[in-house]
């Protein structure tokens, strides 16, 4: 297991871009180290990685959080463009569902200040990283819990603000995982999902990637109403969906 995260954090590091992998349930995201651009995009996972065979490679919170958090990321991933697609209030309680180390988790407790910032992860140590790093940084309104590889761990009506960034093209059962996720929001409610473009240079294989369209109607057949956000990102695509009010 050692040698696997060696290959995949010399991967990530080395690469020019910067950044991060996804965990979930019981799998390894794939990872060439020829192909930079899918070594080291996939940041978060706390929802499920089921179907690519093997241990999880994702247990080492403390080493990963060198990659995932890496401030080159910034020049790519452009943070401060997400947030301000989620229209935060910053009395809002917000879930970060496969929040990894934090990179938007922390950002995210900023931003609501006065509200709540729920953090999911399928990976027990990426949870007890999380809720130290809450401590360590000051942020009483963040905690993470444990996810599971059907269920987020939200309640339900208990959220104004889902993110799902770089998880659904790893989703077991998509179609599931966005009933969760609608079941989740309150009244009024927005869920987004941000992932990898079919013709992004940087992600998982192209045979992983989930259309912006397919997301779409996943999370309409969810009951919401969905929609391709106007903010755009390099090589990605946020779906903005709503619950009624």
């Amino acid at each position: 297991m050692r040698h696997v995260m060696t290959a995949i954090l010399t991967a990530t590091v080395g690469s020019a871009c910067g950044s991060a992998p996804t965990r979930a349930a019981a799998p390894t995201t794939p990872r060439d180290p020829g192909h930079a651009s899918q070594a080291h995009d996939h940041d978060h996972g706390g929802a499920t990685h089921h179907g690519h065979g093997g241990p999880s490679a994702f247990v080492d919170a403390d080493a990963l959080a060198k990659v995932f958090d890496d401030p080159s990321r910034d020049e790519w991933q452009r943070p401060a463009d997400v947030l301000r697609a989620l229209e935060l209030d910053p009395a809002m309680t917000v879930a970060d569902v496969g929040a990894g180390t934090g990179y938007f988790a922390v950002r995210l407790a900023a931003a609501v200040s006065q509200g709540e910032v729920i953090a999911t992860d399928l990976e027990p140590d990426m949870v007890r990283y999380l809720n130290e790093r809450a401590r360590r940084e000051q942020l009483p309104n963040l905690r993470a819990i444990q996810a599971t590889p059907t269920a987020s761990g939200l309640a339900a009506g208990s959220v104004d603000r889902i993110l799902v960034l770089h998880v659904w093209h790893h989703l077991a059962n998509r179609a599931g995982y966005a009933r969760d996720l609608a079941h989740a929001l309150r009244p009024g409610g927005r869920l987004f999902v941000v992932d990898f473009s079919p013709s992004s240079d940087r992600g998982p294989p192209t045979n992983m990637r989930v259309a912006s369209a397919v997301v779409v109607a996943e999370l309409e057949d969810a009951g919401l109403s969905a929609s391709v956000s106007a903010t755009a990102l390099p090589g990605q695509y946020i779906v903005d969906a709503r619950r009624a009010p």
